[in-house]
């Protein structure tokens, strides 16, 4: 019995001629598997230029950003450095997110080649399947996907080549279909970038409630490796996409195991040109000042708009009415990323707790809103839990505006309205907080209420904002 704790097992030495051939052909072999490498070849990022084409804006047209990002990775691909060092994988959908573009090109990986007449052959932009493929397509299989996306996420350790998946899914397939084996990618120390495309609760209402995205950034936050964002713009995407690149591969300090989250929507708007002093650092820690209060008279009420993804043109709207219809000065700001703001906000707090003779570091959400005046309004097409995260670190009277519950409906302007998070809303709620600090006239909410038809879920917004079908 005893010798069954030191198992009879032989070794014949070092030197013995089977050891040396077994050695000499593992070392041939590139090492020992499982094996954690230490070191990768060394990369160069992509080019600035290279995201020329996010910075631009759509100028006339309208493009939502599931295109904006699309044709930023059509561009980085093909970047002459790092271009083939990207995995996109998609389970399903290329052709609504606009990836039936790579086909030709890049083609969809396959070890044997294409051995089919594929339905769409007549199309220009038909399958094309090829051993040198670099798009993954494990079919309608979400569980596959992830386990490609890690594959290709954990190549800089397992093969010491440095790969960047970017996992691309419909809506809630991610996280709430799949959020264990992102854990598990994590627990690999995964790189690469998730894209929840069609995001949003109210951007695709006519698909079903399995599109009613309303939750998922709630359920990213849980994931300590993921770091999750909700932007507006086509810029915005290219300097989360540009710095998540530099924090997995950029320089020693900065060569991180992160997963980059982003919402992107699938509703057409005009995206505007990056502006001229844009505050990036806001950008990526989460939040950042986007428009100022349209010019008026002096001392009028005012108000701070939190608005992140699909919702920030909304905001933009809502503060337009406000100063048109009832004098009140409302500046926009875009959140990018409620998750990391409530993380700084953590971190701070975690500090203060365990350094009580020192001063304590101010939250970045509360350092960017020190001196701005009147309420917080909050806006997300997500369910209000996730704008909530913030609450604690808001010095402002603070109201948080979307999308609980099913509520299922065949247009998104219906759907907005009934939620309860479109402009004529965000209005009503900025008037409802302003006059319970007497600022504006006390029947001022039920004015708005009235004249806005805020009850009836038919009326909807005007001039498109807010989400008109």
């Amino acid at each position: 019995d005893a010798d069954l704790y030191r198992p009879p097992y032989y070794h014949p030495g070092m030197d013995a001629p089977e050891i040396k051939y077994l050695m000499e052909r593992r070392n041939e072999l590139g090492g020992f598997v499982p094996e954690r490498r230490r070191t990768h070849t060394p990369v160069t990022l992509p080019e600035a230029k290279s995201y020329d084409v996010a910075k631009r804006g759509s100028g006339k047209q309208q493009a939502a950003t599931t295109m904006a990002f699309v044709r930023l990775l059509k561009d980085l691909m093909r970047d002459k450095n790092f271009g083939t060092r990207f995995v996109p994988v998609v389970p399903d959908e290329s052709r609504t997110f606009g990836m039936d573009a790579f086909f030709p090109t890049a083609k969809i990986y396959n070890p044997k080649g294409q051995n089919y007449l594929s339905v769409d052959r007549d199309l220009v932009l038909a399958y094309k399947e090829s051993p040198a493929g670099q798009l993954i397509h494990p079919g309608i299989n979400e569980a596959g996907a992830v386990a490609a996306f890690t594959a290709a996420g954990t190549s800089y350790a397992t093969h010491g080549e440095p790969l960047v998946p970017i996992y691309v899914f419909y809506s809630m397939f991610g996280f709430q279909r799949t959020g264990d084996s992102f854990w598990a990618a994590a627990d690999q120390m995964t790189r690469g970038f998730i894209i929840g495309a069609t995001a949003g609760r109210t951007t695709l209402t006519g698909e079903g409630l399995q599109h009613a995205d309303g939750h998922s950034p709630l359920l990213a936050s849980t994931n300590p490796a993921v770091k999750t964002y909700d932007p507006a713009y086509g810029y915005e995407i290219g300097h989360i996409i540009r710095h998540g690149l530099e924090e997995m591969y950029g320089d020693a300090s900065t060569d991180h195991n992160v997963m980059y989250y982003l919402t992107v929507y699938n509703e057409p708007i005009t995206q505007p040109a990056e502006p001229e002093n844009l505050d990036v650092n806001g950008l990526l820690k989460g939040i950042y000042h986007l428009a100022d209060a349209p010019q008026g008279e002096p001392n009028r009420p005012t108000a701070q708009i939190l608005a992140s993804g699909v919702s920030v043109p909304w905001a933009l709207e809502a503060a337009r009415i406000l100063h048109q219809d009832w004098n009140v000065a409302a500046d926009v700001w875009s959140v990018t990323s409620w998750n990391e703001l409530r993380r700084d906000g953590l971190a701070a707090e975690e500090h203060a707790f365990l350094n009580p003779g020192q001063p304590a570091p101010t939250p970045f959400i509360t350092e960017q809103l020190t001196g701005k005046t009147g309420p917080v309004i909050a806006v997300t097409d997500y369910m209000k839990a996730i704008p909530d995260q913030i609450r604690q670190f808001i010095p402002n009277d603070f109201a948080s505006l979307g999308a609980d519950g099913f509520g299922f409906s065949d247009t998104r302007q219906a759907a907005r309205r009934y939620f309860k998070n479109d402009t004529h809303s965000i209005v009503t709620k900025t008037l409802q907080l302003l006059a319970a600090k007497g600022e504006v006239d006390a029947s001022a909410p039920e004015l708005a209420i009235e004249k806005y038809r805020l009850l009836d879920v038919n009326a909807g917004t005007t001039g498109g904002a807010g989400g008109d079908a």
